[in-house]
């Protein structure tokens, strides 16, 4: 399609189209919903047949579309031209501002014009607001220098030729009555950007969003997105819930101020997370269980109150939420289960497990390697030490120090096993 010869946006002309030998006038259904009002406009069949065979020639000069009305020189067998207009009634004011209002409520319908669709619910929606987009019966005033007072073969090879301009662009039928294309997309941004400047009511209903193809389409009619926020220096402070006034039944003040300064360190880091470069390449990271977040926010040096709480809610010792506390500092969510969970390596994890072994010390004289007995599927204890090595199941080393005759956590993973025994300090009393 051409763009237009004239810098006037209200007037687009089109190169002539190359004879159409063999192929219908329209494709689309908006297209053929144009043919359809030419044909019950029209009294003389003839005539329409007449025009189909013009146009098919390539008799229909350049074409030039502007707001209520269509024209083309269109010359006859023997070469007599002739000047062709057919008009459509503009759309006024009024319905304009509905279709405009129909249009920002419904991102995809603008989306489809984009994309030089007119999706049938696009034409019922604007049906449906007053606005008749198609052209019906009698709505195609035929003018035409050979002075025939309906519709003439001139007149219906213009129609027929504008039927294929639709096809491409349903702009053009806008146009026709009487917006171009880009005031039209102006307009619907200024109501787009106006709308999300609206404060909500009060008593407006939850909006249950919007079909992904309207979300789609809101990308080249909204404003862009504002620039992320500055990431604070610290999280905000916990409101003082402790106050004279009697708290509800089952609210503990203190645990509560404590679940707000969680969540607000919780809120900066994500934030900073988000922020960083390559954020969006990385994977999303697992939602923790309850126990992990429980062991998480005791890590965080709640205070003796809280300690207890989550100890008990967890259904360990406060011995046994201390030694969660000091693995999940060491590794996370991995940390804490190489000290609660009993890994079983399959074959080849197993095997994999027993070169590392082999390959750690292989540099080392014979007594000076470290005397390793399995105590369990993934555990091999070292003798004399009190210090133990534990595999997970991505192949890191964690080392475990025996502490009052209990497996302690004594450093952070690695995936070479002597490195992690390295920092492992021996058996205390």
């Amino acid at each position: 399609m051409n763009a237009p010869d004239a810098p006037d946006p209200l007037e687009r002309t089109f190169a002539a189209f190359p004879p159409a030998h063999g192929r219908g006038f329209a494709q689309t259904w908006w297209g053929q919903a144009w043919i359809k009002a030419l044909m019950d406009t029209a009294l003389d069949g003839e005539q329409l047949r007449n025009g189909r065979r013009h146009a098919r020639q390539g008799a229909v000069g350049a074409v030039s579309v502007r707001p209520g009305r269509i024209t083309a020189v269109v010359r006859d067998r023997d070469g007599t031209a002739y000047r062709s207009d057919v008009l459509l009634q503009e759309l006024g004011d009024q319905d304009w501002e509905r279709f405009l209002e129909m249009a920002t409520d419904r991102a995809g319908h603008i989306a489809a014009l984009l994309d030089r669709e007119m999706p049938p619910h696009l034409v019922e929606d604007a049906a449906a607001a007053g606005v008749e987009l198609l052209p019906g019966i009698g709505d195609l005033e035929p003018e035409c220098s050979c002075e025939a007072w309906d519709h003439c073969p001139h007149t219906a090879a213009l129609c027929y030729q504008v039927a294929r301009l639709l096809d491409q662009d349903p702009f053009v039928l806008l146009l026709m009555r009487g917006r171009g294309e880009r005031r039209l997309l102006d307009e619907l941004q200024l109501r787009s950007v106006a709308r999300a400047k609206e404060p909500a009511a009060d008593e407006a209903p939850a909006r249950r969003g919007v079909c992904a193809d309207e979300a789609f389409g809101a990308a080249d009619i909204l404003p862009p997105l504002p620039d992320p926020p500055p990431l604070p220096d610290e999280p905000g402070p916990a409101p003082a819930l402790d106050t004279e006034a009697p708290s509800a039944d089952g609210i503990d003040p203190v645990a509560l101020e404590f679940l707000v300064a969680d969540a607000a360190a919780r809120a900066r880091l994500l934030l900073a997370q988000a922020l960083a470069p390559g954020h969006d390449g990385q994977p999303p990271q697992p939602v923790p269980t309850l126990d992990q977040d429980a062991v998480r926010m005791a890590a965080s040096v709640p205070g003796p109150v809280i300690a207890g709480r989550l100890a008990a809610g967890t259904a360990r010792t406060r011995a046994g939420l201390d030694l969660a506390v000091r693995a999940w500092r060491y590794g996370g969510a991995a940390g804490q289960a190489a000290l609660e969970e009993d890994f079983t390596p399959d074959p080849e994890q197993q095997a994999r497990a027993m070169r590392a072994l082999d390959a750690a010390w292989a540099e080392v004289a014979e007594a000076d390697r470290p005397r390793l007995r399995p105590a369990g599927p993934a555990r091999w204890t070292v003798l004399g030490a009190g210090v133990q090595l534990r595999l997970d199941p991505d192949g890191q080393w964690w080392p475990f120090r025996k502490e009052r005759g209990v497996w302690a956590p004594a450093g952070p993973a690695s995936s070479d096993p002597a490195e992690a025994l390295a920092g492992a300090p021996g058996e205390t009393a």
